[in-house]
């Protein structure tokens, strides 16, 4: 019976390919993958923090759930339909998407809470084990590389034992910074969240709806139970952030479109909900035994409306690269962090194409600060020279 460098004797402990840790999109996508593979996977769900609020999916997913085999989590019971994206983004004007235009249909916007559950339940059904309301935390190594991971929940604190560990534990990306990694801001952006109730009046329509405004812009967009998710993203050293719930009320009454479609649903009388919304990005995405994936890889920012897919494609080839690694190919993990280089300097261009398009405030801070965005924007630190014209959708981070 061997040791590992904290003293546990590891071979004690059941054994694993792989631990990911963290149970949203990106850990249920590259414990799928794994599985599907016929790695012996271990699924740890901190269920941490504020429960994640109604988002929304692009069409393109259906392509990442039927790959990971999974399409059957999205249906019309549960989520809701989205045929069209609007944007009043340097006009007063209405811009719109229409999803008849897109080959792969409609997107949704999401029961999160169920989303989430039912990938994970897709992974137990391929023999993952998922260990809901538990944190993975590891705990050494032995001579061999096997990991000694301590989890620990609300009724059990066990040590399992693994060869590999995916970080899927979102923006803090906790088992890549302990590893060393480190966080490579890109701006301050930051959302303030409100859940409305149902209106008493029907809605227009399920479309999301993003306005650009003086000091940031707005995002709002029916949830499937009737309530309507408002955000307003702006700077966090500027002085929207700092407002309660009646500044942002008050706020809100200053638009145009926005205020529109808020006016119809009651206030509530809760907290404001701040959350971070800054793109990051970890300077490595793999070491010695672990890989990221999903928001603890790469974060963006929510105008690209490519969150959760990012997190679901990340993900999937986390896990892919693992069990190629597992496997003895020793350049899958170099390749999957070459795809990530990719996406986020193909985001980075996005980005600043996008608020490139919004030139009524060149004076504000929010505005001026992207406008004049330097060769950081991109994540080989060249300048931009070729951006890609994709006009603004937005998502809720």
């Amino acid at each position: 019976m061997t040791a590992d460098r904290t003293g546990h004797r590891a071979s004690a402990a059941p054994a694993y390919d792989v631990v990911v840790a963290g149970g949203g999109p990106a850990g249920a996508a590259a414990a799928l993958a794994l599985g599907r593979a016929g790695r012996t996977v271990l699924l740890a769900d901190a269920a941490t923090g504020p429960p994640p609020v109604g988002e929304a999916l692009p069409a393109a997913a259906r392509v990442l759930l039927h790959d990971l085999d999974a399409q059957d989590v999205l249906d019309g019971r549960h989520h809701l339909p989205c045929y069209a994206n609007l944007s009043a983004w340097g006009s007063d004007d209405l811009a719109a998407q229409d999803s008849i235009l897109d080959p792969h249909g409609h997107g949704w916007h999401l029961d999160r809470g169920r989303f989430d559950r039912e990938l994970r339940e897709r992974a137990r059904l391929l023999g993952t084990d998922v260990a809901e309301r538990t944190t993975a935390r590891p705990a050494g190594r032995s001579g061999d590389g096997t990991w000694t991971v301590e989890l620990r929940g609300p009724r059990e604190r066990r040590t399992v034992r693994c060869r590999w560990l995916v970080d899927a534990t979102g923006r803090r990306a906790s088992l890549a910074t302990a590893a060393g990694a480190r966080r490579v801001v890109h701006d301050r952006l930051v959302a303030l969240c409100l859940t409305l109730p149902p209106s008493t009046t029907p809605a227009p329509d399920a479309s999301t709806l993003v306005e650009a405004a003086p000091d940031g812009w707005w995002y709002t967009a029916l949830l499937p139970a009737g309530h309507r998710l408002l955000a307003r993203y702006t700077d966090a050293d500027l002085p929207g952030p700092r407002t309660g719930g009646t500044g942002l009320r008050t706020d809100v009454a200053r638009t145009r479109q926005t205020s529109a479609r808020v006016s119809a649903h009651p206030w509530p009388a809760v907290a404001v909900r701040r959350a971070p919304a800054h793109t990051v990005r970890l300077d490595v995405v793999h070491g010695d035994g672990w890989v990221a994936a999903g928001d603890a890889a790469a974060a963006f920012d929510p105008l690209s409306s490519q969150g959760i897919l990012t997190a679901l494609y990340t993900g999937m080839r986390a896990g892919q690269a693992v069990h190629d690694h597992l496997g003895g190919d020793r350049t899958a993990l170099t390749h999957y962090a070459t795809e990530l280089d990719t996406i986020t300097a193909a985001h980075l261009r996005n980005r600043r194409t996008f608020y490139g398009l919004e030139y009524r405030w060149p004076r504000h801070a929010f505005w001026r600060r992207r406008h004049t965005a330097g060769p950081a924007d991109r994540a080989d630190g060249r300048p931009n020279t070729r951006p890609d014209p994709i006009p603004p959708t937005g998502v809720p981070a």
